[in-house]
């Protein structure tokens, strides 16, 4: 082209008039190829079927479901596995699909191939946490109509039961995994359970619990200990007044007599003799000073009753052995009765005695009783803490345990709400069709895609034509390129043989242009026929 050159609309249409055959025959070529390649193409039928999401017919506040997932999660899962090649070959081969392509490919493709003819999943309405309007698409495209229904019924048979099934084997699942976790806490829990009876069993009595009842046996301890005491110092004013009536009786001999009976005292004489008193007043003597101290009140009136006694028998002087023998007689009587209140009284003292030996035993059991619950009393702070550190672990696991029991019982009515099928659910709304018209392909879009296509060809073979040509056609080209004036024009003359190089030249253009857009037509026709 040469430099600086303008086209005025007048040359643009005397342009187009020069090189029409060169746009028209691509343009004519083009809109032929699209006309006889929407022809060639096969149809292609699409077969939909719509999917309600039946919600679960018992409430949610009565039982709840173990599968929380969301419909969009689900149904991805449910599409990773329907698509998978082992359920896709076998529809491939139930419903003998792509016979062609299973004869020239290997099934992993013709899997693939099927794989782009299933649409994608459309979820409409609703939302994940309210089910009752959610729905969802699924399509299928076939070159037959038959074929497309079946194909679109078979594979939303296949997302119903693999729902269903999905969400028992999810219910039955988690049966089995709170049984088994349930299991294992009730094992923790009896081993718990052990160590506590073992340690309750050990310390059994240093119990927090037992508290109130070891303060109860101390104080009723207590109460024995001070009714003993209470019965010891009884026992012990007793004695002392036996031991008073035994020095009394062992320091006053005339008053054993004095209270003798009247046949005693009729067969003696009313007095006994002074050597007989001073004798049974030394012995009283020594009796008393075996249980009482020498400054004791009763041995000094004992001693002066001894003095004066002998002082008595110094005065009387000797007496005569004639007259001793009648005196003799009331003494021995006296004096057996005398012996026979002694030992009586010191019988009682013996037996009080062993009484207070006993008494003190008791006591000392007692106290040795008392000790001991106090003992435990003292060890309740030690074991309350070692206990609190026992039961918080029982607790923990008993209320582990006991959420895990009523967890497995709701896990165990969810299951059987989908084993019987009235949990959530998918119900066809509305069931595949056979096409009555294919979708693609669109014959107008594609006869106008060729004609626009042809139409693009010519238009650039012109330019590219034009581009290429310097040849001078005008006057004002001239003056415009090299600015001096034209005197004369010498008219073009071309040979016959020229005009004949010039046609051929055209022709062989025209048929290579020709034969680029019928390669490229064929080949991309190829192309989708190798792809139906």
């Amino acid at each position: 082209m040469l430099p600086g050159k303008t086209y005025t609309p007048e040359d643009l249409v005397r342009l187009v008039v020069r090189r029409i055959w060169l746009i028209g025959i691509p343009f004519v070529l083009g809109t032929a190829l699209a006309f006889a390649a929407g022809k060639y193409l096969p149809n292609k039928y699409r077969s939909d079927t719509l999917i309600m999401v039946v919600p679960q017919q018992i409430p949610e506040s009565y039982v709840k479901s173990t599968v929380t997932t969301t419909i969009e999660d689900r149904l991805a899962t449910l599409s990773a596995q329907i698509l998978s090649r082992s359920r896709l070959e076998r529809i491939i081969l139930d419903l003998d699909l792509y016979p062609s392509l299973r004869q020239t490919l290997p099934m992993e493709d013709v899997v693939e191939r099927m794989r782009k003819d299933i649409d994608p999943i459309k979820v409409e309405g609703g939302n994940n946490r309210d089910s009752n309007s959610i729905s969802f698409h699924i399509s299928y495209v076939s070159q037959d109509a038959k074929t497309a229904q079946k194909a679109t019924e078979r594979i939303a048979s296949l997302y119903i039961e693999e729902n269903l099934r999905d969400r028992e084997n999810m219910a039955e699942d988690t049966n089995q995994f709170l049984d088994s976790q349930l299991e294992d806490a009730k094992r923790r829990l009896g081993e718990q359970e052990k160590k506590l009876e073992e340690y309750r069993n050990r310390n059994s009595g240093e119990l927090p619990s037992q508290a109130a009842n070891n303060l109860q046996a101390i104080q009723n301890l207590q109460v024995q200990v001070q009714a003993l005491a209470d019965t010891a110092d009884r026992m012990r004013d007793r004695r002392l007044l036996l031991e008073r009536q035994l020095i009394d009786l062992q320091s006053d001999p005339a008053a054993l007599m004095a209270g003798a009976s009247p046949t005693t005292a009729q067969n003696g004489s009313a007095e006994a003799s002074t050597l007989q008193l001073l004798k049974t007043a030394r012995e009283r003597l020594n009796l008393l000073l075996a249980h009482a101290k020498p400054d004791h009140p009763d041995v000094k009136a004992l001693q002066r009753t001894i003095r004066d006694l002998e002082a008595k028998q110094e005065a009387e002087g000797p007496q005569p052995s004639a007259e001793g023998t009648p005196a003799e007689k009331p003494a021995t009587l006296a004096e057996g009765l005398q012996q026979k209140r002694i030992r009586d009284l010191k019988a009682d003292l013996s037996d009080i005695d062993r009484q207070l030996v006993e008494k003190q035993d008791q006591e000392k059991r007692l106290r040795a009783a008392i000790a001991e619950y106090q003992t435990k009393l003292d060890a309740l702070p030690k074991r309350e803490t070692e206990l609190v550190e026992l039961t918080r672990d029982y607790s923990t696991l008993q209320t582990a345990y006991q959420s895990l029991l009523a967890k497995r019982e709701d896990s165990k009515i969810a299951a059987n709400l989908e084993r019987r099928n009235i949990g959530e659910q998918f119900r066809v709304l509305d069931p595949a069709r056979v096409p009555e018209r294919p979708f693609s392909p669109i014959r107008w879009q594609i006869d106008l895609a060729g004609a626009v296509a042809g139409l693009g060809m010519g238009v650039f073979l012109v330019g590219f034509l034009e581009y290429r040509d310097s040849s001078i056609n005008s006057e004002a080209e001239v003056v415009r390129l090299f600015n001096l004036p034209v005197l004369a024009l010498v008219p073009l003359m071309v040979s016959a043989e020229e005009i004949r190089a010039r046609r051929r030249r055209t022709i062989l253009v025209s048929v290579a242009v020709v034969i680029f857009i019928a390669s490229a037509a064929g080949f991309a026709v190829w192309k989708l026929r190798l792809l139906q």
